[in-house]
Formats: C-alpha cells, structure tokens, sequence
C-alpha cells in the first residue's frame, strides 16, 4: 500500500474526506462543458488543461503562498533614493507567468481563427476556470486586458503600447515598458475628496505637446502599482481626461508617481493596491481633453465582466468543495450530503451558481456579437451592470453558507473556502458597488428604453408560458424607478432572476430552470438557503451540476 493510499484510508477512518484537489475543474463541471461544446476542440482541450491544473496541489499551493507572502512596498533605497517597487513572492510570478501564456490579457485582442466570433466566450472560460485557483493575480489581468479598449481612442498609443500588451511573455523586470517583452497596465480613478463621483477629481492635467500631458495630483486606490503604465483619469481645461501614464521614463527614471502606502485590505492579499502622489507625470492623452469619463467606461466595462466571472468561479470552486465533503463525511448514521437539509441547502446554492455562470457566460456571448446583432448589444447595455450587480452581489453569502456546510473544516486557513470568502466582497465593491450598478441600469432606462424592449423581448421568449407575467412584473418594476430613484435595487434584482431563469431555460436546464424560475420569481422573499420544497428533486439538483468524482 502506498504512502497515499495509507493516509486516506486513516481518514476514512477518521470520517474525514480526501483533500478536494486534483479534480479536473472543467470536465467536472457539466454546466461550463455543456456551454462551451459548441467551440473548437482545440479550445476545449485547453480548458481541459486548465481545468487540471487550477484544482492541482502544486497550483493551489503556489495560490496559498502568493495569499500568505503578500507584495511590500519599498519607498526608498539605501541611499535615501526613491524606489518606488512592490516586490512579490516567487509564487505571485509563477502564477502569473501561466495566466499571461494562456492569454488572459489578451486573447480578445488576438487573432486566433479557433476562437473567431467566440473571443470573449473563450477568454471567459479560461478565466472563470482561473478563478477557482487565485483571484488576487487576475486584477492586473483583467486592467491590462481592458485597457485596450481605452487606448483605441488613440491610435498611436495604441500602435505603440499594444505589441507589448499583446505579449504573452511575462517580464516582471523594472524597466521601462517599451524595453519589456511584455507590460501590464493599472488603473487610477478614485480620489479622497470624490471616491465613486471621479468628476469631482481635483487631480490635473496640463498640455505641453500633441497629446502628450503633465498630470500632478493623487489617487486614493491605484490598482495594480507594479504595473508598467496606468489608466488615469485628471482634469484638463476642457474637463475630465483620460491618460496612459507610464511608470517609468524611457531613460529609467521616475514618472513622477510616489507610492505612498499599499492598503491593508480584508482580502485579495496577493495583490497590491496602493495610494499614490505625483507631480509633473508624463501622460498620453487617450481620446478628447474632455471625454475621459467616456473613454475609461469602454475599459471599465470590460472589467465589470470579470467581477461577475470571477464572482461566479469563487462560488463554483466553494461549492464544489462544500458538496465533495458532504459526500464523504457521515453524520447520524448516513453521508451527509443525503440529510434531507443539507441536500436542499446545496441544491438551493447550485440553482444560484448554475445561474450565475450562465449569466456571465451569456454577457461574454454578447460582448462577442454586439457589433452585429442588435439584440445582444442591447443585452450588453442593460445587462452588464445587472448581471455584475447580482453575480457580486450573493457570492458573499453564499460563499459563506458554503463554509457553513463544512463545519468547522470549512473555517480554518488550511482550506482555500477562507481566500474565497474574503476575496468576494472585492468584486462587488470594485468598477462599480451596488447602487453605482443600478443607477446606472437607471441611466439606461431614462435614454434608451427601446434597448430593454429587446432584453424584455428575449427574455419572454425564452421563459415560455412563464414570460408573460414576468414581463408584467418588471415593467411595474419599471414604472416604479421612473419616479422613485430609490426603488432601483427592486428593478435590478428582478431583471437578474428573470435573466438566469430565462438563460437556464435557453441553454436546455430542464428541471434546473425550472427549479431557479419557480423559487426565486414565483416564490416569495428569501433571506437564506435551503428554502426548496418537496416538489423539486434537491439530490437530482446536486447530482448533475456537481457529479461525484470518479
């Protein structure tokens, strides 16, 4: 007998169930396979290869390393010089080496014929699968991925920065960018004084050349300080611009940006996040002087998807953990997983992570067919700022309840449930908290009602004999928010139930879609989970979006 088999025969002895590790996270998970079946096989071998590698030790070790090493700040060096570096442990770069060569910040940009008409689905599934390792070394990913969106507003940045934002060789040298073989860019927004109002910034911008600024002020968060350049926003004559600031001169030296601390944050610890000052920092004007709020939005878009995949992937790898170990622990004479509350308690969390996979996967669909189908660039409009809002919204507590199923081996360090559990507040507060989400749904309501007739549209379509009345129910939600500010919440909810129900009924769930449809649009208000009744299978549920490892 080999020494592996010896110690988990001593734990089921012991009623402890194997570690949840080296369980492949895509061919495990029938919702993400069934969504991506219809892509090149070439794609799907990779996330099959991604997949095995998010849930293997060596990787969830490099994840535990990366979260319990986090970056430090060195300000000064021995000379009194400023240095202004974040240094990393070895494990923060392995991790990510392997997500930059699989393209994570890149591959929408790229011309890849396997995944053409499918760029932003493919890179979705590498990233959801990504999320369940560590979620810390996705935000510098995810900026640089969407920076690009900001820097087509201007082309010669554009024609300059992005050979080396395309590149897929990580380069974690302090160089200046354009002698790297690859860079990644941050973002800085937020200031003391505004925080989510960013035209009340006071930081400023003044001309000295053809699109080329001097930009003096501070950023209360500046995502991402190791970056090589940085998305900034500052005020010009002509009001709020939008900037590409470098962090180094092309001879070396300073830009001008003085790191002033690294926030102590509740999680993403193997991530830094910083406060910065700067004077006279050279900048590259990205768009008009005064449109830069319009400019950022195209990039801050695109991380609003990410909050939601990533979102969604947390709670899959929580719950994938919580129902493996309910499988494997007997309680009262059975598994647990067979107690009749436990059973619908997990069911009851799977129908909301079944639908907050299939929402964020549907608005990486309609990011890839916004420019030629009027339908999904209406569902990428109303939707993106609903579906990031819920998505961010329950994985808290669900994440929690997760733990919870667990017992106390659900709340110690030594399980990656605790990483999850801090990280998830991080996606609802980032590019957007809940009221900025539905105030902006608002915003869309007062100046393009004819795109949620679309999304209405589509989705009494899919729900069948239930859409009617569902249709009725948010457009009263509607009425409401057009005279009372107030009641967005109501209205934002509503749109993302009817949404997952209408995805899960679109995409073929069968007795899953109606499960989701028939307890949160028909049901009445819920606080917790496990609120499923007799009539829905619950073990049916568990069994086929988590099936038992062979």
């Amino acid at each position: 007998m080999t020494q592996n088999s010896r110690t988990e025969q001593k734990l089921a002895e012991l009623n402890q169930p194997k570690p949840w590790s080296g369980i492949n996270a895509y061919r495990s998970d029938p919702l993400i396979v069934d969504l991506t079946a219809g892509l090149h096989r070439s794609l799907r071998d990779e996330f099959d290869s991604i997949g095995h590698y998010a849930t293997s030790p060596e990787a969830q070790e490099l994840a535990r390393m990366a979260n319990e090493s986090p970056p430090k700040l060195r300000t000064h060096g021995p000379r009194g010089e400023r240095l202004d570096v974040v240094e990393f442990h070895p494990a923060w770069h392995a991790l990510m080496r392997r997500s930059m060569s699989i393209g994570l910040h890149s591959s929408v940009w790229e011309s890849i014929p396997e995944a053409k008409g499918h760029e932003h689905k493919a890179r979705a599934t590498r990233f959801y699968l990504t999320s369940q390792l560590e979620c810390g070394h996705l935000c510098p990913l995810t900026m640089t991925s969407a920076s690009v969106a900001a820097l087509m507003a201007s082309p010669r940045v554009q024609r300059e920065w992005a050979p080396k934002i395309l590149s897929r060789k990580y380069d974690s040298s302090n160089r200046p960018a354009l002698q790297k073989t690859a860079v990644t860019i941050g973002m800085g927004m937020t200031e003391k004084q505004g925080g989510t109002d960013v035209r009340a910034n006071r930081s400023t911008a003044e001309r000295v050349g053809e699109g080329i600024y001097r930009l003096s002020g501070h950023k209360w968060f500046m995502s991402a300080p190791m970056s090589d350049g940085f998305v900034m926003l500052a005020k010009t004559n002509e009001g709020i611009g939008c900037f590409l600031v470098p962090r180094l001169l092309e001879d070396g030296s300073a830009n001008g940006l003085e790191f002033q601390r690294l926030k102590d944050k509740l999680g993403n610890r193997s991530n830094a996040s910083s406060e910065v000052e700067f004077t006279d920092a050279f900048g590259y004007l990205l768009g008009e002087p005064g449109a830069g709020v319009r400019t950022i939005l195209d990039m801050v878009t695109l991380t609003r998807l990410d909050c939601a995949l990533a979102s969604a992937g947390i709670m899959r790898a929580s719950l994938a953990e919580a129902v493996h170990h309910c499988r494997g622990r007997s309680v009262f004479g059975k598994n647990l997983i067979d107690q009749p509350l436990m059973t619908r308690v997990l069911a009851d969390m799977a129908l909301d992570v079944a639908a907050a996979t299939a929402l964020a996967f549907r608005l990486a669909e309609a990011f890839d067919q916004a420019a030629s189908n009027p339908a999904d660039a209406a569902f990428a409009r109303v939707m993106t700022p609903v579906i990031k809002y819920w998505n961010c919204k329950i994985a808290p507590s669900l994440i929690y309840e997760a733990m919870e199923c667990m017992g106390g081996n659900g709340y110690v360090e030594e399980r990656p449930l605790a990483r999850h559990y801090r990280e998830a507040p991080v996606n609802a507060i980032w590019e957007g908290s809940g009221n900025v989400m539905a105030l902006d749904v608002l915003r869309v309501l007062s100046r393009g009602k004819d795109l949620f007739e679309l999304v209405l549209a589509g989705f009494e379509r899919d729900l069948g004999a239930s859409g009617r009345k569902t249709i009725e129910v948010l457009r009263a939600a509607m009425a409401l928010c057009e005279t009372d500010e107030g009641a967005a919440r109501l209205l934002v909810e509503q749109l993302a139930l009817a949404a997952g129900a209408a995805e899960l009924a679109r995409l073929g769930a069968g007795k899953i879609a109606d499960a989701f449809l028939e307890t949160r649009l028909a049901g009445g208000w819920r606080s917790t989970y496990g609120m499923l009744d007799a009539r829905f299978d619950a073990s049916y549920i568990v069994d086929l979006l988590y099936p038992a490892a062979s």
